[in-house]
């Protein structure tokens, strides 16, 4: 692997994908410029464009960075796509055609379950689907591990696809899904970047590898300073509670903030009848999880083995983070001279303890 910190040469290679050995069928050369998105907020784990001098129809692409970096040539897989829609543009001498393409989630997006099919209590929620999205989808899959089971019974809706009911049963363990590099599915648990180990620093130093524009972002508005909770009983009654944030050093309290920013919960997620000692932890804790501010971090930098999920470390002394850890939500790589990634992470502070 090259040192991403130091110079080198970049190039680009396009293969077609074989979908039933999932390997490289044949290379692709009239590719004229193409950029990737990675996105954990999208269906499909992200998506890609491409430009081209003629038509290629629906098939699966898979973009390679090749550096040459003291002599030795290393081939680094930037993503693997569908291509689905296509548009194109004349300028009078030459036809310059577009590919959108997608990761390969998308085919389960093209399919419903069975009217009226369901999971049983006690199914092994990782093993099932791992299975139904292995026969779902031509796309490899690498399984999750954990013995989660089922609790009830597992209903597909009428409007289901494989995605929604796939994504659905893996949001109830905490898990969603997502495609690597090669565009393989792969199972990930929901983390905050608190629980993970950065596998990367950004520095500003002499070899830093960002561009000098960053953005940081939050936004405090609708994080409240008083939480009433509700838990209507059964068969007439409720319990009530009213926790309020009047601590002065906490820049969302009252105190701070001069005025009460109320939020009630009337459906409490609650196991059997709660005492009111117990309404009165939850509702405390509750407005805790609540008091916690989202900061948005916008970067650009050279290419480096980071991909979305993963926790980065951030040194960018200029902008006042020092040591700071942020989990990438988004990357958007073009691919030309240089390589350059824009990029999102996220990271949260808690405002009231």
């Amino acid at each position: 692997m090259p040192d991403w910190t130091k110079s080198m040469q970049q190039t680009y290679e396009y293969f077609e994908v074989d979908p039933a050995t999932w390997s490289n069928r044949r290379k692709i050369d009239n590719i004229t410029s193409s950029s990737i998105t990675r996105d954990v907020e999208a269906d499909t784990g992200g998506s890609a464009s491409f430009n081209v001098s003629s038509d290629l129809g629906e098939l699966y692409i898979r973009t390679y960075l090749v550096t040459i970096q003291d002599g030795i040539t290393d081939k680094t897989v930037l993503g693997t796509h569908l291509c689905q829609t296509t548009g194109d543009s004349f300028d009078g001498k030459v036809k310059d055609i577009s590919l959108d393409a997608y990761g390969s989630l998308l085919e389960l997006k093209e399919k419903n379950p069975p009217i009226g099919y369901s999971l049983s209590a006690g199914t092994n929620i990782l093993g099932v689907a791992t299975k139904l999205v292995s026969e779902n989808v031509r796309a490899p899959v690498v399984g999750g591990e954990g013995d989660y089971q089922l609790t009830y019974s597992f209903v597909a809706e009428i409007e289901d696809t494989w995605f929604s009911y796939i994504t659905d049963l893996l949001a109830s363990i905490g898990y969603k899904m997502g495609v690597d590099e090669l565009g393989r599915v792969i199972f990930v648990p929901d983390q905050d970047a608190n629980s993970l180990m950065p596998i990367f620093t950004y520095e500003d130093d002499d070899i830093s590898i960002l561009q000098p524009d960053f953005d940081v972002s939050r936004d405090l508005y609708g994080i409240p300073n008083v939480l009433e909770v509700i838990y209507n009983m059964e068969g007439g009654g409720y319990l009530y509670s009213k926790v309020v944030n009047d601590d002065p050093d906490s820049p969302i309290s009252t105190v701070t903030r001069g005025r009460e920013i109320v939020q009630r919960v009337t459906n409490p997620e609650l196991v059997g009848i709660p005492t009111q000692a117990q309404l009165n932890d939850y509702a405390k804790q509750t407005l805790r999880d609540l008091s916690t501010l989202e900061y948005t971090l916008t970067y650009t930098h050279g290419y480096c083995p980071v991909r979305v999920g993963d926790c980065v470390r951030i040194n960018y002394r200029r902008a006042g983070l020092t040591n700071q850890n942020a989990k990438v939500i988004r990357q958007n790589i073009k691919c030309e001279t240089g390589c350059q990634v824009e990029e999102t992470a996220v990271y949260t502070r808690s405002l009231w303890r």
